[in-house]
This record gives C-alpha cells, structure tokens and sequence, in this order.
C-alpha cells in the first residue's frame, strides 16, 4: 500500500473567474457606497466633521443653489440612501443613478479648481465614474439584487436608462443653479 502525498486544495487558486469578478464589484460596491453614504451623512446629521443640513445648506446657497437646506436634503438623502443601497447592491442602477446625480453636481461646483484634489474634481469623477460603471456592469452575485426576480439578471438597459436619468435629473438642477 502506497501514500499518494497532493499538496491541499486552497480555495483561492480555485476561484473561478465569475467568483473573482463578483468579489470585485462587491470591494468596488461597499467602498463607493459607503464613502458616499459617509458623505451623505455629514451634510443630513453633521456627522464625520460635516456641516449638517444648515451648514451645507449655506454651503449650497453660496455656489448658487436656490433653497439651500432643501438641496442640501435632497443631496444628503441621495447620498446616503443611494450609498447604502449600492453598498448592499440594492436597486443596484438606480442607486448608482443617485450618487452619480448628486457627483455631477459636485464637479460642476468644483468645475475650474483644475483636476487634481484638494480644489479639482479628481475625487468627485472617480466616484462618478465607478457609480456609472456599477450601473452598467450590475451589483454582481453578492447583493441583494439576487433576491429580486426582476434584477436577478442584470440587464444592460437598465444600467443605461439609470445613467440618463441621472444625466437627465442632475442637468435639470444644475438649469436652477445661479
């Protein structure tokens, strides 16, 4: 009787690719959805160093915003939920659709401080573009999408219809802004 000796079976090297690609939407889904959520929570409570909504408000109002608690709110709340639902993978495109919304906002705040951080829009157009990019690609298989039969699957079209309606809906209230 012989000992055959194979060396163990780890469960990285056998990962499959699909496994791999939904570990990485899912990194990619908790550190955009949860920076933003942060970021939503410091203009609604004042949490994290934030404003709060009378803060941001004035904020809002100084870069030409009408009413600005009310835009301040509806920043907080699209970044908060929108973030969260990301992060979770919930409503996946249309979460998306929300921080890229309120992103594109930003950037056109920050428009003409250059392209680097701290004054430029680096930061603001990589969130931009990795919300949009969750949008079209979907959540992957660790989200809450799963459950959903409708989502189940992700479909492209939805990815693309959440962007323009982001487009759409953030173009609108940039046409309020002074």
């Amino acid at each position: 009787m012989t000992a055959t000796l194979t060396a163990p079976v780890h469960p990285i090297e056998t990962a499959t690719p699909t496994q791999t690609y939904d570990l990485g939407l899912l990194v990619l889904r908790l550190v955009v959805g949860l920076t933003m959520a942060a970021h939503g929570a410091q203009k609604l409570f004042g949490w994290f160093n934030g404003g709060g909504l009378d803060g941001t408000g004035k904020f809002f109002e100084m870069s030409g915003y009408p009413a600005g608690k009310a835009m301040a709110v509806v920043a907080g709340l699209s970044e908060t939920f929108g973030g969260l639902a990301l992060a979770v993978g919930l409503l996946t495109p249309l979460a998306a659709a929300a921080l890229v919304g309120t992103l594109l906002n930003a950037i056109a705040v920050k428009w003409g401080g250059g392209f680097f951080a701290p004054k430029g829009i680096e930061y603001e157009l990589i969130l931009t573009l990795a919300a949009a990019a969750l949008a079209l690609t979907g959540p992957g298989r660790y989200a809450v999408d799963r459950f959903i039969p409708a989502l189940r699957t992700h479909r492209l079209a939805f990815g693309l219809a959440a962007i323009v309606l982001a487009l759409v809906v953030a173009g609108a209230v940039l046409l309020v802004r002074n």
